[in-house]
């Protein structure tokens, strides 16, 4: 069976934020780091590439990228269980970062962010049209989410 996990590349700070995205993601864990043998690329032991799973899954962090930035046409989804969890990661990943509108947010390293609770497809996806509307409303005015806010749009009559 094919399997699929994210690469995310760096320009010398790999390590650094795998272990960030590791510690900051509720039940995210480090895997191994791998040094870069004789010959290259880089400079010999320094880090190529450091394992890291957040969510159930697999990513990479390699080094060598020292000219292309991410962009926000990739984005990493943190579905969080509820206002206190979306609030710490929140917090954590926007040190050194910038927030953007509507749960995105960009961190140190320039990845771009959705930091989401958990139901958001569920009030985006509801029934009643008007409730939709209000939630739209509600998220767009919104950089940082607020899960009850929202449900009260929603609910709002």
């Amino acid at each position: 069976m094919t399997s699929i996990s994210t690469c995310l590349w760096f320009a010398t700070e790999a390590e650094e934020a795998a272990r960030f995205y590791a510690a900051t993601i509720p039940g995210g864990r480090m895997g191994e780091v791998l040094r870069t043998p004789p010959g290259g690329p880089g400079p010999e032991g320094s880090v190529l590439l450091a394992l890291f799973e957040i969510g159930g899954q697999p990513f990479m962090a390699l080094n060598g990228n020292p000219g292309d930035a991410f962009t926000n046409a990739i984005s990493l989804v943190a579905t969080c269980a509820d206002q206190a969890e979306l609030d710490r990661v929140w917090d954590a990943l926007l040190v050194g970062g910038s927030p953007i509108a509507c749960g995105w947010l960009k961190d140190r390293h320039g990845v771009a962010w959705q930091v989401v609770p958990d139901g958001l497809m569920d009030l985006l996806a509801g029934a009643d049209a008007a409730g939709r509307s209000r939630f739209m409303a509600a998220m767009q005015s919104m950089v940082k989410l607020d899960i009850a806010a929202l449900r009260a749009a929603v609910a709002a009559a």
